[in-house]
């Protein structure tokens, strides 16, 4: 499935980058960032009023990428000719016009929605989504602490990354590094339930505990059990939720952002409920790392135009959230195609 070619997904809100990416630094304006979002270039800037901005990366003059550009009072200013737009897109000075000059209504760039959520800018590049950006209240809440592990691109589709975040059945093949029991292959089976919003799971996983694993669970055991509810919103993002037998809370947030057809940007962080006294947050990045890692290698293999129809490929009975998630998105997919779909946000 390729993603640019079905503009239903441009209606979905998506984590573009980290706030930190477009803060000030030493007391500097902080820098326009560009980003490509389902093959549409945008340019990103903080507002002084602390609010994120999003235009197209391209003046409406000459076509010159904004993002060379610099912010100069809120507004994002052409690196060409100078002119600026602020975050409508409405451009709000040309040096080049008389000062009695009216600057032209044409004189504009095309804005796109962005709020502000768990230290991300997002974005949504249609004014309808058809789903709110979801709530993990656990993010806000002082009993947690919130670990950033990785924003990078991934050079695989979005949706097969969905698909093996699920997948209860490549635990013990791929992730013999870290915590896949390879004397088990048979997998948990999942209890799925179908929501508004994408699905809904819950399985009990056996893992095996290695030495730094096994530090950051504050446990002994060279086993464990996980009990792991997920959910899966559509389309591309994941919410999921660890409790261990000594009661430590893990929930992961995971999304992949559609870059293009073929690469996806990763948001990636976990909130938990020990502190880090407990378990240095760079000894669970660490761990993580070692886990994505072991999934990339196979990801980046998976073709991005793979057919998104239940009977092109074969399946498994763990493979039931896969299907789940095939048909809810062609369901998705024929709506958009006939005009049907409304906003549920």
């Amino acid at each position: 499935m390729l993603v640019t070619q079905h503009p239903v997904f441009r209606r979905f809100w998506y984590p573009v980058m980290p706030l930190s990416h477009l803060r000030q630094t030493q007391g500097q304006p902080g820098n326009p960032q560009p980003f490509q979002l389902l093959g549409q270039r945008i340019v990103l800037w903080l507002t002084p009023e602390g609010t994120v901005a999003a235009v197209e990366d391209r003046c409406c003059h000459r076509t010159a990428q904004l993002s060379r550009g610099c912010v100069v009072a809120g507004c994002i200013q052409c690196p060409y000719h100078g002119w600026q737009f602020d975050a409508t897109g409405a451009c709000v000075k040309v040096p080049q016009l008389q000062p009695h000059e009216r600057i032209p209504a044409s004189y504009k760039v095309k804005a796109f929605q962005t709020q502000i959520r768990y230290d991300y800018a997002w974005v949504c590049l249609e004014p309808d989504p058809l789903l709110p950006i979801p709530d993990f209240p656990e993010a806000e809440d002082p009993r947690y602490r919130v670990i950033h592990d990785f924003y990078e691109a991934w050079q695989c589709s979005a949706f097969s990354f969905m698909e093996n975040v699920f997948d209860n059945a490549h635990f013990s093949i791929v992730h013999t590094r870290t915590f896949g029991d390879t004397s088990n292959p048979i997998p948990a089976i999942s209890e799925i339930r179908e929501t508004d919003y994408g699905f809904h799971t819950y399985a009990e996983i056996p893992a095996v505990n290695n030495d730094l694993q096994k530090s950051n669970l504050g446990m002994k055991e060279d086993r464990t059990l996980r009990c792991t509810s997920g959910d899966w919103f559509m389309p591309f993002l994941h919410r999921g939720k660890i409790v261990y037998p000594n009661g430590l809370e893990a929930i992961l947030f995971v999304a992949m952002t559609p870059i293009d057809d073929y690469t996806s940007q990763m948001a990636h962080f976990w909130i938990r409920s020990d502190r880090e006294e407990d378990a240095p947050a760079a000894n669970i990045i660490a761990f993580n790392r070692q886990v994505m890692d072991e999934d990339r290698v196979i990801l980046e293999t998976i073709p991005a135009d793979r057919p998104l129809a239940v009977e092109s490929e074969q399946h498994m009975l763990s493979d039931k959230p896969s299907i789940l998630m095939r048909r809810k998105l062609m369901a998705l997919l024929r709506e958009s195609e006939r005009g049907s779909l409304v906003s549920k946000g």
